[in-house]
C-alpha cells in the first residue's frame, strides 16, 4: 500500500486549484491515499502555514508523505525540495521554511534533495502553479516507491527565514505569545503545558483570566475568558461560546504573560 499522504495549501475551495494538484498527484499513482489538512491556510502565510503543518505531521503514522504548498516565492529562485524526517516521514514543498518545524517535529532532517529531477514532474509547466506541476507528480513518485535521492540535487540543508519564539521569563514568570489564532477564534501561545505552575493566572493585553488552567470550555460562564492546555499540548485562551480573538482584541504575537497563584 502507498504510504499515506496529508495536504496543506492556501489555495482555498473556491477555486479548482486543490482538484488539479490532486488530479496530477493520482495521475501518477492512482491507489494514493490522500487527507486534507487544509486549504485555508491565509494567503501567502507561510509562517501560519507552517504552525498548521507542525502541529499536525506527528498524528500520522511513520512514513508518512506531507506535500504542504504555501508559496507566494513560486517562479523565482526558491528552491522546490522534499526532504526526508528522521521519523521517516517525506515532506515535499517550497524551500522557505514551511517544513522545517514539521521536520523537526519529526525528528529532525535526515536527508534532502532539490527537485531538479523534471522527468518526474508533470508534463504541463507553469511559473505559477508549482502544486500542480511539480510538487504533486514528485509526491505521487514517491507514493509509487520512487527513492528520494533519484529526484534531484542533494541539499545539506533548508533555508530557515524564520522561527517560532521561544517562551521567556520575566521576574521569574513564564511569558509567551500567541502563534496562531485557530476558526473557533482561540488564541493558541507558544507556551507548552509542561513550563506551566500548577495554578496561575493569564494577562494577556488588559484582560487577567483567573484560576487557570481551567478542565473544559465550559468551565466558566457565557462570554466569559478561560485558559488550558489544548491538542498541541500549548496554553491556548478561549472565550466560551465566543470568539477570544475578538472578546479580547488579541491576535497573532498578542504577548501572554503567566503569574503562578
Amino acid at each position: 500500500m502507498p504510504p499515506l499522504i496529508s495536504l496543506l495549501t492556501d489555495f482555498g475551495v473556491k477555486d479548482t486549484y486543490v482538484g488539479q494538484m490532486k488530479a496530477a498527484l493520482l495521475r501518477v499513482c492512482p491507489g494514493a491515499s490522500l487527507v486534507d489538512l487544509t486549504h485555508e491556510v491565509p494567503a501567502q502565510d507561510v509562517r501560519g502555514g507552517a504552525f498548521l503543518l507542525w502541529s499536525a505531521v506527528e498524528t500520522f503514522p511513520e512514513g508518512s508523505l506531507h506535500l504542504a504548498v504555501v508559496d507566494p516565492g513560486v517562479g523565482s529562485a526558491r528552491r522546490a525540495v522534499a526532504a526526508r524526517a528522521r521519523r521517516g516521514d517525506v515532506l515535499v514543498g517550497p524551500d522557505n521554511g514551511l517544513l522545517v518545524p514539521a521536520l523537526e517535529q519529526l525528528g529532525g532532517l535526515a536527508g534532502a534533495v532539490e527537485l531538479t529531477g523534471s522527468e518526474y514532474w508533470g508534463p504541463r509547466q507553469s511559473r505559477t502553479f508549482h502544486g500542480r506541476d511539480v510538487f504533486a507528480p514528485v509526491v505521487g513518485h514517491l507514493a509509487a516507491g520512487v527513492p528520494l535521492e533519484k529526484l534531484g540535487r542533494t541539499l545539506e540543508h533548508l533555508e530557515r527565514p524564520f522561527s517560532f519564539p521561544r517562551p521567556g521569563e520575566e521576574d521569574g514568570c513564564p511569558v509567551g505569545e500567541v502563534l496562531h489564532v485557530d476558526t473557533y477564534g482561540n488564541l493558541i501561545t507558544n507556551l507548552p503545558g509542561a513550563v506551566l505552575p500548577g495554578r496561575f493566572r493569564v494577562h494577556i493585553g488588559s484582560t487577567v483570566i483567573e484560576d487557570a488552567p481551567h478542565a473544559h470550555y465550559q468551565s466558566v460562564p457565557a462570554g466569559n475568558p478561560l485558559t488550558l492546555v489544548g491538542s498541541a499540548g500549548l496554553l491556548e485562551v478561549s472565550v466560551r461560546d465566543g470568539s477570544a480573538e475578538k472578546e479580547l482584541g488579541a491576535t497573532r504575537g498578542a504577548r501572554v504573560r503567566i503569574e503562578p497563584h
